[in-house]
């Protein structure tokens, strides 16, 4: 989403960087390309106006002018800026207090509420909560089905709400169920339309007074820009809501929304949506997004991501075969299997620091994602045999191998010699172990002098 930001800001960055000594200048001829490539990104002029002052201000202050490199202390103070205007500091659910806990889930029709209500179920689960799911759209044909589904899904309880009940009745059950069902989190799903009304707000306010909720999570879809942020105005003046949920942040939004929508509605973002699986979503922290922006890759939510799709007792199992030379392709797929569920990968390479700067590279190209399907599919197309000694794959093995993975023989001849190129290159780093220490074998002890071979 920031991809078109970071590449102007970079560019803006990269004429300071080439100056001994910044000018005032120097700095506001960079300022004016930041507050371009803002207004481009469809930040709110207001925002865009106070941010540039402010960044413009510190950045002529004797620190920075006077510094042995000037242009990355004025790096450094936009960074420090982005990571106010996005709400500073990580704003975790409150989840404290009254059991069961309720999460009043809001937002407009199409803005990703439901599936955001169970996205965020499956994050609590993970994190050994028990969560209960309330339908209490009765409006919106099959919402309740859609719940009922992706609750099945994740293994989370849904309350058996139907469309002839009054939303706030739904949620008065749903409450007194939870408690004897001993649940300790409710999340409803509530009613959305086209557009804010007086008709929806009032309900909403309803179900707010009957259940008084710990968290109002408004759900607001990035693709929307400015509107997202008028929305979260509107929604906050009535509800006060807690927090903000941005769901489609994968998409090829400007980013706006994001960066407009803290310092205008007052309202903390807490996740980001970033794609259609229930594990695409992400807990908002404010600094690690500023540095995503401005190229410097997020090296801690590539960890988290890695952590939670990695089976420690796989990966034991995997060093172990790296070190007896018995990685076969079936540990191959596997580990494409474990990449794919981190995400995407045009956003695991922004989580890489310095990867814009290859980015911008004429002929760098681009992270094909049906590649690792392509891949997946023609080991899936193999044996046992086969996927545990390549060796055998002959001709006529290739081509019954592209047949079944609906692929063409040079495609399963690259596999192939991906395969046996990481071979090689595990065999090199074994190489230099192979005499002892931990990982090479057991190390030979020298025998003290004068004792008999």
């Amino acid at each position: 989403m920031f991809e078109n930001l970071s590449d102007k800001l970079e560019g803006a960055f990269k004429k300071l960087r080439g100056h001994g000594k910044l000018t005032e200048e120097n700095v506001q001829e960079a300022m004016g390309e930041v507050r371009m490539a803002l207004l481009e990104a469809d930040v709110h002029f207001k925002v865009v106006k106070e941010f540039v002052a402010e960044v413009t201000e510190r950045a002529l202050g004797q620190e920075v002018l006077q510094s042995l490199s000037p242009g990355q202390q004025v790096v450094k103070v936009v960074h420090n800026a982005l990571v106010e205007l996005l709400g500073g500091e990580y704003k975790q659910l409150q989840l404290t207090g009254r059991q069961p806990a309720i999460i009043m889930m809001v937002g407009l029709q199409g803005s990703g509420k439901t599936t955001s209500t169970a996205k965020i179920a499956k994050l609590l689960k993970k994190k050994g909560r028990r969560p209960y799911l309330v339908p209490a759209d009765v409006y919106r044909p099959a919402a309740i089905e859609q719940l009922r589904v992706l609750g099945e899904s994740i293994d989370a309880p849904v309350h058996p709400s139907t469309t002839d009940q009054d939303p706030v009745d739904i949620c008065k059950a749903a409450l007194i169920r939870a408690v004897h069902e001993n649940y300790d989190t409710i999340i409803i799903d509530t009613a959305g339309r086209l557009h804010v009304d007086q008709e929806l707000m009032d309900e909403l306010v309803r179900i707010k007074i009957e259940v008084e909720p710990a968290e109002i999570l408004l759900v607001a879809d990035a693709m929307t820009g400015q509107d997202a942020v008028s929305v979260a105005e509107n929604f906050h003046k009535k509800l006060s809501i807690t927090g903000v949920v941005l769901s489609k942040m994968e998409g090829d939004a400007r980013g706006g929304a994001a960066l407009s929508i803290k310092k205008v509605s007052q309202c903390p973002i807490k996740f980001v949506g970033t794609g259609e699986d229930l594990d695409a979503l992400e807990i908002f922290y404010p600094d690690r997004l500023a540095s995503r922006i401005l190229g410097m890759g997020d090296v801690l939510t590539l960890i988290e991501k890695a952590e939670e799709v990695v089976d420690k007792k796989k990966a034991d199992q995997l060093a172990r075969k790296i070190r007896k030379n018995t990685f076969t392709l079936e540990d191959f797929r596997d580990q494409i299997q474990q990449i794919r569920k981190m995400g995407s990968l045009e956003q695991i390479m922004g989580m890489i620091p310095g990867m814009n700067k290859f980015k911008q590279l004429k002929n760098m190209p681009k992270p094909d994602e049906s590649e690792l399907g392509r891949v997946e599919a023609i080991i899936n197309s193999m044996t046992a045999k086969e996927r545990r000694r390549y060796q055998i794959i002959n001709a006529s093995r290739r081509q019954r191998i592209a047949n079944g993975s609906g692929t063409n023989i040079q495609d399963v001849n690259k596999v192939l010699k991906s395969y046996a190129d990481m071979l090689k290159m595990m065999k090199k780093m074994r190489g230099p172990m192979a005499g002892g220490g931990a990982i090479g074998g057991k190390k030979r002890r020298k025998k003290p002098k004068g004792m008999s071979r």
